[in-house]
């Protein structure tokens, strides 16, 4: 029988033919979307999604362990038409067999081999079947098999992995059967490390290959958090390490770096026997952990002979520090692009702010003198200089008010972070944000608040600014305390003021903008950048794949670029001037003399948006000129456009594929003054400079050339009352056959009578194509 559909060939022939060896509850997923699809942000319009990433079918030995893919496709297709789209699927999702069908029978294609065979339908494999050819291709032990087929943790209500966090705990659990000791995960800021940790944890802990497991994270908020969430059910057997007697009562320990570390001569971590620990979780490892001459570094060194895992969104790799030098090269890498291209992080706008004191420099007058009365040094400053070794207070002002008027036209109470040059400067624009806002500060005074690591009364503010109930605070300002390990979801506002020349640390300042909280309206967020510090968004090292530059070392190396020298790293991987003293949480306390002056003039010169784009590029394209390239892309020619939008039975499928690329008809239709334009004369007048109709103008049209008279009776009336539902909503109603369900259809007739008004319901949709094809005759 030939004329099936996909879902006909799926019904008939592969189900039956897979779920005669698979059981359907446990180990087949039909139609499993493993991506949420990407938010597609342009204008003032609203957020959009994306397409899903979805597979026809995920066959599964273990809960946590896929096996195969199954693409299907209709029967006038061949038998392995499936199959590219089958084998992306499964590199994404780290499976190693695929099938490709239209119900004739199956093309298999083993990834491990990269060998291809025809099976017939009653030939598909069975669970056991694949399982022993996986094994014997990854020459897996029982003793291996073991750990591997060990479960996730699990309970009803609970949240299961995604599919990256899948691929990076079984890849490691994988790691860890094969003997591997130092394993590195590199995972996107707001992906979701901390959850995966458990899973690898328990999974290791459950299965008894790891019993004492040490988490190492840098700043206490992580470990409180991570106790308080991702571990509970942990809560019986883990411990917080204090600054008491070391207890070895417990199974899993958990410990600020600095605070085990402790000083030359009073090293806690020696309490513990080298061997008692077996595998040490090290959070943020790019803090320093890896830096051979950290202090850190000797507590790995103690328990050497344990598992070492390292979890971090910015592997460092200079020709100082290496995670890859020393945990090796990442087993998984999830990126920021794929973590948006998927609709798991959200994305971005930027707005570069350009100041003319910034732009031009500055230069004091012959004999100006400082608000002290000193006499300014003659030179030139420029961005580089300000609130380092020269504050403007005006500078500081015009900041303060562009980050509220922005706030002011979107929503004054949507978090936001201000990341300032050091703690002096965040206390400078704290005291201005607070006079630009002083209406919010008089109802409460939380509403402006500086969160740095001198500072106890801001510090105890940072649970109340990322709890998702609580207003206040609203503004903060900082140096370097919240540029790691602050998990705020509905941080919508990222201001960045201060110099920075370090790739990790711009990662991790972006990071703190990337988690979604779409019920809160989170759907994407802000950057604005004073400093042009966005320049590192087209660095390929900003999302490219980390890079082992250690044995690169000439044995003669030049010294670094002035820059560079100026800005060598601390221990933690921060920026750190000579001569400058930092507090436990990296924010700079002793900075050298200021200039400060008073009465010089700064105003904003320019500004420029731009967006995410598809290709994880920021684009300054207007709206117009951006939709006009994507729609230039899928049809070139007006012609293209024509015969596609009239050969297709359903208008909006075109303008859903339309969207997928990033057209936004949505905010088009509210740059063109909101008339009343058809989809369709938005694209004929973007793309190709047609002149565009409205609706009501395109329905005249077709009762001037009296095309309704070709029909008779209900017939006519029936169609005479569709061109009336396109002209005040739209094709994508008329395109429906639900329309009929209501007024004024229901009074003509119900369904049977309608169509048999037409002969028929195909002769009724071949009717209702043919009025569309007319309605939009104009544009040829």
């Amino acid at each position: 029988m030939k004329g099936l559909t996909e879902e006909d060939v799926k019904l008939r022939f592969i189900t039956p033919a897979i779920a005669a060896k698979w059981d359907s509850h446990s180990q087949i997923r039909m139609e499993y979307s493993f991506t949420d699809g990407r938010i597609i942000v342009r204008g003032n319009a609203k957020p959009v999604r994306g397409k899903r990433k979805k597979a026809d079918y995920v066959l599964y030995y273990r809960r946590n362990i896929p096996l195969a893919i199954v693409e299907a496709k209709d029967d006038s297709h061949s038998l392995g038409a499936g199959m590219q789209q089958g084998l992306e699927y499964a590199d994404i999702l780290d499976i190693p067999f695929v099938y490709s069908s239209n119900g004739d029978g199956f093309l298999e294609h083993d990834r491990r081999t990269g060998v291809e065979r025809e099976i017939a339908l009653d030939e598909f494999p069975s669970p056991d079947e694949l399982w022993s050819r996986y094994k014997r291709n990854e020459a897996i032990t029982p003793e291996q098999e073991k750990l591997i087929t060990e479960p996730y943790y699990f309970q009803p209500g609970d949240k299961t992995p995604r599919y990256y966090q899948r691929v990076a705990i079984n890849r490691t659990i994988a790691a860890v059967a094969r003997g591997q000791n130092r394993i590195l995960l590199v995972m996107a800021t707001g992906t979701g490390k901390t959850y995966t940790a458990f899973q690898i944890i328990h999974r290791l802990w459950k299965s008894g290959q790891r019993r004492k497991i040490l988490y190492l994270a840098d700043r206490n908020i992580l470990i409180d958090q991570t106790m308080q969430q991702d571990f509970k059910p942990f809560d019986k057997i883990m411990t917080k390490i204090g600054a008491k007697k070391l207890d070895s009562s417990y199974e899993i320990y958990m410990s600020l770096y600095h605070q085990l570390a402790g000083e030359e001569g009073d090293e806690p971590f020696r309490q513990f026997s080298p061997d008692f620990f077996d595998l040490i979780i090290v959070d943020e490892c790019h803090r320093g952990s890896a830096r051979d001459e950290s202090r850190w570094r000797r507590i790995l060194d103690y328990f050497g002979a344990a598992t070492h895992v390292g979890l971090t969104a910015t592997p460092k790799e200079t020709r100082e520090v290496s995670n890859i030098d020393y945990f090796g090269e990442p087993v998984y890498t999830y990126s920021l692009k794929q973590g948006i291209d998927d609709g798991f992080l959200a994305p971005y706008k930027v707005i570069r702010v350009g100041l003319d004191k910034d732009l031009e420099g500055w230069r004091p007058e012959a004999g100006q003198t400082d608000v002290e009365g000193e006499e300014i040094e003659d030179r030139e400053y420029n961005v580089k200089d300000y609130d380092r070794t020269l504050v403007i207070d005006e500078r500081t002002q015009v900041v303060a008010k562009r980050v509220s008027d922005f706030l002011k036209s979107t929503n004054r109470f949507d978090k936001t972070i201000v990341f300032c040059v050091d703690i002096d400067h965040a206390e400078r624009m704290r005291q201005a944000l607070v006079n630009e806002n002083s209406d919010l500060v008089a109802e409460n005074y939380k509403y402006v608040m500086r969160i740095t690591g001198d500072n106890a009364e801001g510090k105890a503010q940072l649970d109340y600014f990322i709890d998702l109930d609580s207003r206040y605070p609203t503004i903060v300002t900082t140096s370097k305390l919240m540029t790691t390990g602050v998990d705020c979801k509905t941080c919508k506002l990222i201001v960045l003021d201060n110099n920075i020349n370090s790739m990790t640390e711009f990662k991790q300042i972006i990071g703190r903008g990337t988690r979604l909280n779409p019920e809160r309206g989170k759907e994407f967020f802000t950057i604005m950048d004073f400093r042009e510090a966005s320049r590192l968004f087209a660095d390929p090292d900003f999302d490219g794949d980390p890079i082992s530059v250690l044995d690169e070392k000439p044995d003669d190396e030049p010294p670094p670029p002035e820059d560079e020298a100026a800005t060598a790293t601390d221990g933690e991987g921060f920026g750190v001037g000579e001569g400058d003293d930092f507090d436990d949480d990296g924010d700079e306390l002793s900075p050298r003399r200021k200039v400060r002056v008073r009465g010089v003039e700064v105003k904003i010169l320019n500004e420029r948006v731009q967006y995410y784009d598809k290709d994880g590029k920021l684009i300054t394209e207007s709206l117009t000129d951006y939709t006009k390239k994507n729609i230039l892309g899928e049809y070139s020619t007006l012609n293209d456009f024509l015969q596609a939008w009239r050969a297709s039975e359903r208008k909006q499928a075109i303008v859903d594929e339309l969207r997928e690329r990033g057209v936004l008809l949505d905010a088009l239709q509210e740059a063109a003054g909101g008339r009343d334009i058809d989809d369709f004369d938005l694209i004929c007048h973007v793309a190709f400079d047609k002149k565009p109709l409205t609706k009501k103008e395109r329905a005249e049209g077709v009762r001037k050339r009296d095309y309704l008279s070709r029909y008779e009776g209900v017939a006519r009336e029936v169609l005479s009352a569709l061109l009336d539902k396109y002209a005040s909503d739209g094709i994508t109603d008329i395109d429906d056959t639900k329309v009929l369900l209501i007024a004024p259809f229901k009074t003509i007739g119900g369904l049977p009578k309608i169509f048999r008004a037409f002969g028929g319901k195909e002769n009724y949709r071949r009717a209702v194509h043919e009025l569309e094809n007319e309605i939009y005759l104009l544009a040829a």
